[in-house]
């Protein structure tokens, strides 16, 4: 940032003066599950981000605190608005979550400083208009990377309705020096969900268990 004199044009401007290098977009639509076809469709949508590491070539005692203040927001921003333009408006939106991968010459903390504090989820959360803690996966890979990430309700995070994930392939990310940082969201509940919830299981304990073995 301080390479440059006036203020970047849009944030995908900011983007890149931040270090990122790629922004991917994954659209699936379920339009059938189990040999037949749910009332309506679920699409869901992750927008993928890769960057160069911050934090490469320093220590375990650095501080991850400032860089993260500064990258994390401007993710969130950037890789929201793609959710927003695949999925359509926030109110089309009914489940999220949020995933990173870190190169292999970066600690996991890395990946964790740039979804795990509210610079990342209180910008996604507002701009998709949810209340929900956000669900997660991170992890460390090389170059084309698999990554399975969560999803849950955006308001209502114990809906077992709602839990599912979406599996994405990081093609040529991220290198030893890279992150990739992901925002994943859906517009509804598994197809043909009927495993109950919370408010219909009864009373499970070990008692269950008693008399099942000699």
């Amino acid at each position: 940032m301080n390479d440059f004199d006036e203020l970047p044009a849009d944030f995908d401007e900011l983007a890149w003066r931040l270090g990122v290098r790629s922004i991917t977009v994954q659209r699936e639509e379920i339009i059938a599950d189990g040999g037949a076809s749910p009332d309506a469709p679920l699409t869901q949508a992750a927008a993928i981000a890769v960057l160069a590491n911050p934090w490469a070539g320093t220590d375990t005692q650095a501080d991850l605190a400032p860089a993260a203040e500064q990258v994390a927001p401007v993710l969130a921003k950037v890789l929201t608005d793609r959710l927003l333009d695949s999925l359509g408006p926030a109110s089309a939106i009914e489940a999220f979550g949020k995933g990173a991968v870190v190169g292999v010459d970066g600690e996991l903390e890395h990946a964790g400083a740039l979804i795990h504090t509210p610079y990342f989820g209180n910008i996604m959360r507002e701009m998709l208009e949810g209340t929900s803690v956000l669900c997660f996966a991170d992890g460390r890979s090389g170059p084309s990377a698999s990554i399975r990430v969560p999803m849950w309700h955006k308001t209502h995070a114990t809906s077992r309705d709602h839990y599912q994930t979406i599996d994405l392939r990081l093609t040529d990310a991220p290198k030893a020096d890279e992150l990739c940082v992901i925002a994943a969201a859906s517009t509804g509940p598994r197809p043909f969900a009927r495993i109950g919830d919370r408010r219909t299981d009864g009373a499970v304990t070990t008692e269950i268990l008693k008399g099942l073995t000699k």
